[in-house]
C-alpha cells in the first residue's frame, strides 16, 4: 500500500510547513518542512519543493515500517492513520506499541483506542497531540470511500465476483 490523499492532508495539516528550521517544543530535535528532522539543523532553509520532496522521502521509511510490522489486512483510512501516527513517532514507538499488537491481534478498535495514549512529550499531555491522535482515531475507524479503494483493489473485487459467479453457476 501507498499513503493516500487523507493521509498525506493529515501530515500535512499537523505538522504545518515551515521553511526555516525550527525546535517545536523546547525538548524536541531541529525539524523543518513538514516535520522533517534526520538531516535538518538550526539556520537550515528551505524552498517548498525541497519541503515535498523530504516529505516524499520520509514516507518510504514510514510505509516500510508499516509494511514490515503490520500483519493483518487494513483499509486505506486504516493505513493513513497508521502513517500519520509512524511519521510523528517514529518506527522504533510504533514497533513496541501497544497498538501495533492489539492491531496485529485483529483487534482493531483496540488498536484505534491506543491511539489516544500517545499525545505526551514526557509526561506532559499536549493539546496538539490530542488533537492529532483524535484525527487518527477517527480516520482509522472511518470506512473507506470507494474513492480510497487503489486500482488493485478494484481488480481484485472483480475478480472475485466473476470467480464466484462462475463457482455459482457451476453449482446450479
Amino acid at each position: 500500500m501507498k499513503i493516500g490523499k487523507q493521509g498525506l492532508e493529515m501530515i500535512k495539516s499537523f505538522e504545518g510547513l515551515k521553511l526555516h528550521a525550527y525546535l517545536p517544543t523546547p525538548d524536541d530535535v531541529p525539524t523543518i518542512g513538514y516535520g522533517h528532522t534526520k538531516t535538518a539543523w538550526l539556520g537550515m532553509t528551505i524552498t517548498e519543493k525541497q519541503a515535498e520532496a523530504l516529505l516524499k522521502k520520509d514516507l518510504g521509511w514510514v510505509e516500510a515500517v508499516v509494511a514490515k510490522n503490520v500483519t493483518v489486512p487494513l483499509t486505506q483510512p486504516q493505513y493513513d492513520a497508521l502513517c500519520s501516527f509512524v511519521y510523528n513517532l517514529g518506527g522504533t514507538n510504533f514497533k513496541r506499541s501497544t497498538l501495533l499488537k492489539k492491531l496485529n491481534n485483529k483487534d482493531y478498535r483496540g488498536a484505534a483506542d491506543e491511539l489516544l495514549r500517545w499525545d505526551k512529550q514526557g509526561s506532559k499531555v499536549l493539546r496538539g497531540l490530542t488533537r492529532r491522535r483524535e484525527a487518527e482515531r477517527a480516520l482509522f475507524l472511518s470506512e473507506p470511500s470507494a474513492t480510497t479503494q487503489t486500482p488493485t483493489q478494484g481488480l481484485l473485487a472483480a475478480l472475485l465476483a466473476a470467480l464466484m459467479a462462475i463457482l455459482k453457476n457451476r453449482g446450479a
